[in-house]
């Protein structure tokens, strides 16, 4: 059996990412053997430090890949949970960390400096993947169905009280009973063209009163009545765990924000089984499944590494 984190090297890798604020972190308890994912000769004793940002899904996808790479044979470093998506991306572009998770929106928008999303989910990967090669280097894997995104929650049992599935349906509704028009969302989507002043315009609803909360106190404010609708992430755990219920942005609005494998152009080409063992790890999940491993994180309070690692052995990928 091989173990997860590769301990030879990680003294002097941790010596070059300390004045960057970067930890490596231990071991986590328990071997992988494979399971469909069968040892690969290329990636055999490969060095591969896996990195992801610092919130529940991204770290949840960050050890999923190091199980992966660890049932192929490489010797995988652990750099998940850094601060930040700046500092995430800093990390690859430095070489600091091999590879990343990373959202098709975020690199178009946040790294990209566009101002315009795509609403297709397929064009919006070509053209984000097409510009950071051209400037920066770094390739993306095919994405993910995982689409964390921007949406609207409601509470379940309100949903069905008044047949609410989708953003349109929201609209219809408040037009027959503006009082109902409540919503919580957070300081800035209050005010940003791609938050509540363009979805607005978008669907034509009109609220009757906008509270601002923190991301968190979202959820709660809305599980609690203190708004009947709220801003929410498509995949947050918190949607499970307080019964709530996303509606569809069938007019696409928000811009999409498919998770995918992010890593230079140049480690992919020197490695190319990457892909074939990367690939199909991301392509079995979707946003209901990974609502649900969240909340076993953030509701539930169990380990990251071990909610990956049990997803990961009951899709056969690991044994």
């Amino acid at each position: 059996m091989r173990k997860l984190k590769a301990i030879l090297g990680v003294i002097v890798l941790a010596a070059s990412l300390t004045a960057c604020g970067l930890n490596v972190n231990a071991s986590l308890p328990y071997s992988v053997k494979p399971g469909s994912i069968q040892p690969v000769p290329g990636l055999e004793g490969l060095k591969v430090t896996v990195g992801s940002k610092d919130f529940t899904e991204n770290i949840i996808l960050g050890y999923m890949a190091e199980l992966a790479l660890s049932a192929a044979g490489a010797d995988v470093i652990d750099l998940t949970n850094i601060s930040g998506s700046n500092s995430a991306r800093q990390a690859l572009l430095n070489g600091q960390i091999d590879l990343s998770w990373e959202y098709t929106g975020t690199g178009w928008i946040s790294y990209q400096g566009n101002t315009e999303p795509i609403p297709d989910e397929q064009g919006q990967f070509d053209a984000v993947k097409a510009a950071d090669e051209k400037q920066y280097g770094i390739t993306w894997l095919d994405y993910s169905p995982v689409n964390d995104t921007y949406a609207f929650g409601v509470r379940e049992a309100y949903a069905q009280q008044h047949n609410l599935k989708s953003n349109s349906d929201m609209t219809e509704f408040l037009k027959q009973h503006p009082e109902e028009g409540s919503f919580c969302v957070e300081t800035e989507f209050a005010s940003r063209q791609d938050g509540m002043p363009g979805v607005q315009k978008a669907y034509g609803f009109t609220p009757s009163v906008v509270k601002t909360f923190g991301t968190g106190a979202i959820y709660t404010a809305v599980a609690n009545n203190t708004c009947n609708f709220g801003e929410i992430f498509t995949t947050d755990g918190r949607i499970a765990g307080l019964n709530l219920r996303v509606l569809q942005d069938d007019k696409k609005f928000f811009p999409q924000y498919n998770a995918a494998v992010t890593m230079k152009k140049s480690f992919l080409d020197a490695h190319p089984e990457l892909s074939g063992v990367l690939v199909p790890v991301g392509k079995a999940l979707d946003n209901q499944q990974m609502i649900e491993l969240c909340k076993e994180v953030d509701v539930d309070g169990k380990d990251a590494g071990e909610v990956a690692r049990d997803w990961m052995v009951s899709k056969g990928f690991i044994k």
